[in-house]
């Protein structure tokens, strides 16, 4: 899971990505409201863990853009501020949770999964597109009674392309998402992950394929 964390304190931002790395989290680091939209609007997180006060943009006003952009990530606000006015304002912008500083780890975890949990709750078990299933608890690929076991990156690209049909997904942001951003892996990586993919589709006879765009990305379509 890809974790974005937005907070100007860097002393206590880099204490609690280690944390969170520990936890086999992906985590990325922004220190103001500015930064941190640069990183939102790549979509590859799936939590935002956004301070309240921050320069350039606040998180309160950076909430509100990410709502008005339809990002729909989970996102867990912190303050240093306990009045009961400044969750209010926090949860009304649009956030799915709120804890307050000082707040101890193991409180900020079990927040962290709770809102994973109800994210993939969600999103529900089952991913279908056109002919083919993904059974997100197995992590087979389905079609019909036909069902073969995809490797954890098979997985998770199938998954950025159901979850994204009829947009394509470029190498990029396959890497960035899956690898993280301060991996080695390269684009013929993704290149060999899709031609896996391929022919497990083959395989259990899918009309479904993984089309090519050329300088573009990927996208699923139907073979005709």
């Amino acid at each position: 899971m890809n974790i974005l964390l937005v907070d100007d304190e860097r002393q206590f931002v880099e204490a609690i990505a280690v944390i969170l790395k520990q936890h086999k989290y992906s985590v990325d680091c922004a220190f103001d409201g500015e930064q941190g939209l640069d990183y939102i609007n790549s979509g590859i997180y799936d939590l935002i863990i956004l301070d309240v006060m921050m320069p350039r943009i606040d998180g309160f006003s950076l909430l509100k853009i990410i709502r008005q952009k339809k990002i729909d990530v989970p996102v867990l606000m912190l303050s240093a501020k306990s009045e009961i006015s400044d969750k209010i304002e926090g949860l009304n912008s649009g956030a799915d949770d709120y804890i307050t500083k000082p707040f101890h780890t193991d409180e900020l975890l079990a927040r962290i999964k709770a809102l994973l949990r109800r994210k993939e709750k969600f999103t529900g078990d089952i991913l279908s597109f056109n002919d083919i299933s993904l059974d997100r608890d197995s992590f087979e690929l389905v079609r019909g009674e036909k069902r073969i076991a995809l490797g954890k990156k098979e997985f998770q690209i199938l998954e950025m392309l159901m979850l994204n049909s009829g947009r394509s997904i470029d190498k990029e942001r396959f890497i960035e998402k899956i690898w993280g951003f301060d991996t080695d892996a390269e684009y013929n990586t993704v290149e060999v992950y899709v031609s896996f993919l391929r022919k497990k589709l083959l395989a259990v006879g899918a009309k479904t394929e993984i089309k090519s765009l050329r300088g573009i990305g990927y996208t699923l379509g139907e073979n005709k």
